[in-house]
């Protein structure tokens, strides 16, 4: 429970928590976040990492000189990149030994072709837009592997939804994570990162079960 309870107001207040240990142990805090994005990116499940409000926080940060920029982006990039391809490869690998194929009777063939097709498809933009959806960026690459979605039009999408999320937010947090009303407002905006787009993917959802049930 105590480990629970710090989890939620670190991530609740990550600004505070992450300006902290700046001040103690200095250039030891890239490591620390490159684990955080990597693990959160790359470990199924681990979904509840503080990403999005954590790039934020550390582009404030280095809009006030207390990180580097350049050094912040880059490693994050490529922890956000890493993650991905470790998630899809695990689900490359185990998916289909999870399900035996079929000499299994959880294994669904049709269904499995069914998403191999789809993420061949369109697994580009879900790859790209699930950056930006917690919960949703850990588990699209494990998926893309589960459907054996193929290795170079994977990494083509992780880079590119990678930088985009990774450059877009921690930029985004640079020029606007000093402005006062963010500051005094950041607990809120951290908890609308994490509760719009779960509610976005509810109603799409809910609005694709119903168009397959007939009642839209």
């Amino acid at each position: 429970m105590e480990l629970m309870a710090f989890l939620i107001d670190f991530i609740l207040h990550v600004d505070k928590h992450l300006e902290v240990f700046v001040q103690t142990y200095g250039a030891w805090v890239y490591a620390l976040l490159f684990l955080i994005i990597f693990v959160e990116t790359g470990v199924v499940v681990m979904p509840f990492l503080p990403g999005d409000s954590l790039l934020f926080v550390v582009g404030a940060l280095c809009g006030v000189g207390l990180m580097d920029y350049g050094t912040s982006v880059g490693l994050l990039l490529a922890a956000a990149v890493a993650g991905n391809q470790s998630n899809y490869t695990v689900g490359r690998f185990f998916g289909p030994r999870v399900f035996r194929w079929e000499d299994s009777r959880f294994f669904n063939k049709r269904a499995f072709d069914q998403a191999h097709a789809f993420y061949e498809k369109y697994g580009g933009i879900t790859i790209v837009a699930a950056r930006f959806m917690p919960f949703l960026r850990t588990f699209a690459p494990f998926v893309a592997g589960v459907a054996q979605m193929t290795r170079s039009k994977f990494t083509l999408y992780d880079v590119t939804g990678g930088t985009l999320w990774v450059v877009g937010v921690i930029t985004a947090g640079y020029f606007f994570g000093s402005v006062p009303w963010v500051k005094e407002h950041l607990d809120k905006i951290i908890w609308a990162t994490i509760l719009l787009p779960g509610l976005i993917v509810l109603f799409g959802a809910w609005k694709a079960r119903r168009k397959a049930s007939g009642t839209a």
